[in-house]
């Protein structure tokens, strides 16, 4: 992530009230931060793993999984890789139809590191996320084909290989492994 330098600090409302970046832009602390513009191994993992996680958690409707989705809560507004929500806190409008703004933490939050990107600000992300009620994160490092598991009151647990990935409870049936994530790096 990019430090993008303001006159002055913006509040999180002014910083809501700017027009979108591309890619896109967080406001951690009081300052804002340019995420890096996604590469080929990310944008595949990302989207691999936002479409597997809703071939079970949407048909059955038990989670969503959604890719950079601003979320706004506990005085920051990131948009992490991918954020996945269980079924029922998955903000709607009176008319049933999803919600553009999220004002919550996900229930299980995933970040792909990517080249030139700081891991200490991306594990902060997760550990905030953590802090404010999220019950999974992942932090996935495809240059030593890792998976860095965070769950509340825990210390992270680094996975590999064939190892089974810990998912959320409400999608307890399904089994991913982290040679599962790696292999769709394989074309």
């Amino acid at each position: 992530m990019t430090l993008i330098q303001s006159p002055t600090q913006l509040t999180l409302a002014e910083f809501l009230e700017r027009p979108e970046t591309e890619p896109a832009s967080e406001y951690i602390d009081g300052q804002i931060y340019q995420k890096p513009m996604p590469q080929g191994e990310h944008s595949i993992l990302q989207g691999s793993l936002v479409t597997a996680i809703n071939q079970i958690g949407k048909s059955q409707k038990l989670a969503c999984a959604f890719p950079e989705l601003r979320c706004t809560f506990g005085g920051r507004s990131i948009v992490p890789d991918v954020s996945v929500f269980e079924w029922q806190p998955i903000p709607r409008k009176t008319n049933g139809r999803i919600a553009n703004k999220f004002e919550i933490s996900p229930d299980w939050v995933i970040e792909i590191l990517s080249p030139d990107q700081s891991p200490s600000r991306v594990i902060d992300k997760i550990i905030f996320c953590l802090k404010q009620g999220t019950k999974l994160g992942w932090f996935i490092e495809p240059e030593d084909e890792s998976v860095m598991v965070f769950q509340p009151n825990q210390l992270p647990d680094v996975k590999y290989d064939a190892e089974y990935l810990p998912v959320l409870e409400v999608l307890r049936d399904w089994q991913l492994s982290v040679a599962d994530v790696f292999s769709w790096l394989q074309l």
